[in-house]
């Protein structure tokens, strides 16, 4: 039977039962990094509107998509096809979310990234398919933006897997 410690991960020093060094400063780095990630969304000031607000800012669609966690066709956006150099923003409140240099061609028929900008995303757990997904949505106004899949290139593995009306293409100057 393993112990707790082989259990849990931890490394302890085999005649103290004291954790090891190298196991401390693995869990003080993994707490910075949360505590990073947590501050980069703490420090945008939240957008908050009534429904009403929503609903004469964003088209029906968007509306859909952004508020309501709705998802459009496949193939539907012309910025799956967009390849320009420029920046991605959120529909809702301009947030820039994904740059031109994390995207690529995912062949699923929405604009996919590899990465999003850090602090800009926040993740839940969604069982709307039955099997567990990731969404994600704008950390700024929440908005849904899509789902984020574990199939995606190098350098990260991950593909960011957007709604085109829940973005704004801004083209570089």
């Amino acid at each position: 039977m393993k112990s707790d410690n082989a259990i849990y991960g931890k490394q302890t020093h085999p005649q103290t039962g004291s954790i090891t060094r190298r196991s401390w400063l693995q869990l003080a780095g993994f707490g910075a990094a949360a505590m990073l990630t947590s501050m980069g969304a703490a420090a945008l000031e939240k957008l908050k509107l009534s429904d009403k607000e929503w609903r004469q800012r964003l088209t029906p669609e968007q509306y859909h998509i952004l508020r309501k966690a709705g998802t459009e066709p496949a193939g539907s956006s012309p910025l799956d096809k967009e390849y320009g150099e420029g920046e991605y923003r959120c529909a809702g409140c301009d947030l820039l979310l994904f740059t031109s240099a994390m995207k690529y061609n995912s062949g699923t028929g929405w604009p996919s990234f590899f990465a999003a900008v850090d602090g800009h995303m926040e993740t839940q757990r969604d069982f709307k398919l039955i099997w567990p997904r990731t969404e994600y949505h704008c950390a700024r106004c929440g908005g849904h933006q899509g789902h984020v899949f574990d199939d995606g290139p190098k350098p990260t593995g991950k593909r960011w897997c957007n709604n085109g009306l829940a973005l704004r293409f801004v083209p570089a100057q």
